[in-house]
């Protein structure tokens, strides 16, 4: 995964989007077992972990700061990130789930859901989150690569059972005048594999 923008919020008491309380106070003496420092810094620790790449490393400082926030999004999309990036797409799905569900605005954690759902073999579910995603930002181009590679697959596999009926998910949209499918709507055969999660992040929680 190609590093992206830190997800840090600058809201009260300078921590993370937590939902609830403020942070514990740094040097504050840590409990049995937990990591040096606040929320807020395994938060900045895990991220930047994850960009150095070393998602397993990420994964483990981040899924602490879930457990003690687990209503911040951001913390929680940066979880889902290391652990698709660490091969555990199972848990990323869900954590990208549980993100759009809270804001089913927010195209990234579409695009993750529909990436991780990839790697698990759901193309349907992966079509149409994929699909919400390229509608939110149809100018990412991350986005738009994800959708026709799976939208190729679901065409690929189609092909043994016969045509992918209109309506479907996958089925490929003719452009505006064409009767038939235009390019770039994936008609090579496709891969069990998505794209990873990558693109530029240009906004913050709310």
């Amino acid at each position: 995964m190609d590093e992206r923008d830190e997800r840090v919020d600058d809201g009260a008491g300078g921590g993370a989007d937590t939902g609830g309380g403020g942070m514990a106070p740094s040097g504050q003496q840590q409990r049995s077992g937990e990591p040096e420092g606040d929320v807020y810094e395994w938060f900045r620790r895990g991220a930047r972990l994850l960009g150095q790449g070393n998602p397993a490393a990420a994964e483990q400082l981040l899924a602490r700061a879930a457990s003690a926030e687990p209503d911040s999004r951001s913390i929680r999309e940066a979880l889902a990130r290391a652990q698709f990036d660490a091969g555990s797409y199972a848990a990323a799905l869900e954590n990208f789930r549980t993100v759009a569900l809270a804001d089913p605005s927010d195209d990234y954690a579409q695009f993750g859901w529909g990436v991780a759902a990839a790697r698990l073999g759901d193309f349907e579910a992966s079509a149409e989150h994929l699909a919400l995603a390229v509608a939110m930002r149809p100018e990412n181009d991350h986005y738009r690569a994800a959708l026709r590679q799976t939208r190729a697959t679901l065409t690929a596999r189609a092909g043994a059972f016969g045509p992918l009926l209109p309506g479907a998910p996958g089925y490929p949209e003719p452009p505006a005048g064409a009767d038939g499918p235009g390019p770039g709507t994936g008609s090579g055969p496709g891969t069990t594999e998505g794209p990873e999660p990558t693109g530029d992040r240009d906004r913050q929680d709310g």
